[in-house]
């Protein structure tokens, strides 16, 4: 079959999330043709929105906007010694698909990590003695600093209509915010969303053992809102459908309540849907790329020619584009060598699940982000050291669906038939919960790379994913569950179950987690362990940006969209002031 070539544009960006369509419209306004591929279909309001039902079975059982396994699996290992697995069904993440990508059905959690978290290797060298952490952990810092990337979190920020609680305004602690976020250039763009049950006992008695909680930071946007590009986004009416749905009320941020409707009207910009990029096409001297070579609908090869390169898709999808195509080093454990696949980390979760007899939380009167939380344990908030290891999570009682298939149930209540109803019946509204998300480390020998015995559809690896808990992340899981239980008496419910990892657990891909994935093509300032630089151009490939959770070093508790979001900005940024002007690194190695 000969492979059809399109016309040439500025820009070819693959992957049409939050990533995507933000480094879409800021270089589209900055005059560039830009043409987006997408793998997935479009994902317009009138297959979602009002007066569609919500359908838990599809959405949150069927995962009927995310991937498939067969369309985007990955295999998976424990360790170097073992043959890996592919994915048949997702469990532990689900990645999405189509127009907007994860962001489509994201929770909508919008948080910044702290600034120790963007330098914890500065934090970590500083604090730790010698021989206290694993000697195969290979953390970094972000190669930027707080100030630098502020700007782009207000910008982001201001983009989505966050709302919540500010906690320290240029310096300033402000009461009922938290006290540890790093100082913000401006407060919130809107107030909070409203408490609910749960969430006001949580915060009333961790207030009372000594932690600072506050509200939920939310995309889910508590007033109507329009934001720089124009675009408005409604107040939520707590619907409780969130986490893995597209909003049904044009509430929560996402590419298309906060960029697509703006983005779609512009002449310069254009996108292809079923258009499955299998790598990227290099000049002979494999310094610059020409484009991309991407499956059609219709099942043609086409070859998109342009100037400059964006992978903006998943981050799995993007590290296996840049092994496939030749951009870095692909890393190799043993020596160490190589910068593709290096640092890849995921998260841990768990908790305690309250139930109160006397108690009705109303839990179909909800958002994905409302709830409270408190950052006290997270690093330098508390002492690690001390305790043997590093790390943190965000404690928190989020309220977010009252979907009866997700209904928390006390122990012994049959999972089908007469008995679940009656179950139920009786408990249905009297159960809270309060939730921990963990940072994640990296490692010397937890990486991705590509298989050597699974290939896809058209004949190309699958990419291989060796993972599984260290001893760190289980210390952290078991530090945790002491807080999570002391505050669970506190609230003295009638009975309660917990969910933590024990210190011989290994990672199960079966049970969700969450889609919190990041690592494998990391932002540094050394071109030998980092495969981007701060503005997510590639050291080798200077034509090509990678935005995205693939750029983190490794995970911190907060959710990543706030962060991808701010990097993705601070890059188009850079490209608009710097790159088109002398194209060429940005950054000397």
């Amino acid at each position: 079959m000969a492979q059809i070539t399109k016309p040439e544009v500025d820009v070819v960006v693959v992957g049409l999330g939050w990533a995507g369509s933000l480094m879409s419209i800021e270089l589209a306004m900055a005059g560039l043709t830009v043409r987006a591929l997408e793998r997935g279909g479009d994902r317009g309001y009138e297959e979602f929105a009002y007066p569609k039902p919500a359908d838990e079975y599809a959405y949150a059982v069927r995962n009927k906007v995310m991937a498939t396994p067969a369309q985007a699996a990955v295999t998976v290992r424990y360790n170097m010694s073992e043959t890996a697995l592919p994915t048949r069904k997702w469990g532990a993440f689900a990645p999405g698909t189509g127009v907007g990508g994860s962001g489509l059905h994201w929770t909508a959690v919008l948080i910044r990590p702290t600034p120790t978290d963007l330098k914890l290797k500065t934090y970590a060298d500083e604090a730790y003695k010698p021989g206290i952490l694993q000697e195969d952990m290979r953390i970094m810092d972000f190669p930027f600093t707080w100030d630098e990337i502020e700007p782009y979190y207000t910008k982001f920020e201001h983009i989505c209509g966050q709302s919540g609680k500010t906690g320290n305004l240029r310096g300033q602690i402000m009461e009922g915010g938290d006290p540890f976020e790093g100082p913000r250039s401006e407060p919130y763009p809107l107030p909070a969303l409203e408490d609910t049950l749960n969430s006001s006992m949580f915060a009333e008695v961790t207030k009372k053992m000594g932690y600072h909680p506050f509200p939920n930071p939310s995309a889910c946007v508590s007033r109507a809102w329009t934001n720089p590009y124009g675009n408005q986004i409604a107040p939520c009416n707590y619907c409780g459908y969130c986490s893995k749905y597209p909003c049904l009320n044009y509430s929560k941020a996402s590419p298309q309540t906060a960029v697509m409707d703006a983005l779609k009207r512009m002449d310069n910009f254009s996108y292809e849907v079923h258009a499955n990029v299998m790598k990227v096409e290099l000049h002979d001297d494999k310094k610059t790329a020409k484009g991309v070579i991407y499956i059609d609908a219709q099942g043609n090869e086409c070859f998109q020619p342009a100037k400059i390169v964006v992978l903006s898709s998943f981050q799995f999808c993007n590290v296996r584009l840049m092994l496939l195509s030749g951009i870095g080093k692909p890393y190799n454990p043993i020596t160490e060598e190589g910068v593709v696949g290096r640092n890849y980390a995921f998260l841990s979760n768990g908790g305690s699940t309250l139930f109160f007899k006397d108690k009705n939380f109303n839990p179909f009167a909800t958002a994905g982000a409302t709830g409270q939380m408190f950052n006290d344990i997270s690093p330098g908030n508390f002492d690690g050291a001390s305790l043997g290891f590093i790390g943190g999570a965000k404690i928190h009682s989020s309220q977010a669906t009252g979907t009866p298939i997700s209904t928390s149930l006390p122990k012994g209540t049959p999972a089908w038939g007469t008995g679940w109803k009656e179950g139920m019946e009786e408990w249905y509204g009297h159960s809270m919960k309060i939730s921990i998300t963990t940072t994640c480390q990296s490692y010397r020998d937890i990486y991705l790379d590509l298989d050597p015995n699974y290939k896809d559809e058209y004949g190309y690896p699958l990419l291989r994913m060796t993972f599984d808990w260290k001893q760190n992340e289980l210390k952290l899981q078991q530090y945790l569950k002491g807080i999570v239980s002391n505050i669970t008496k506190e609230l003295n419910p009638d009975s309660y179950s917990e969910s933590f990892l024990p210190m011989d657990a290994h990672f199960d891909l079966t049970k969700y987690v969450s889609t919190h994935n990041v690592g494998g093509a990391v932002m540094g300032d050394n071109p030998k362990t980092s495969a981007l630089n701060k503005f997510l151009q590639s050291w080798d490939v200077h034509n090509v940006f990678v935005p995205g959770g693939n750029a983190f070093p490794q995970n911190f508790q907060a959710n990543p969209t706030d962060t991808i979001g701010a990097i993705t900005l601070m890059a188009a940024q850079a490209i608009k002031d710097q790159y088109l002007k002398n194209p060429g690194p940005l950054v000397q190695a």
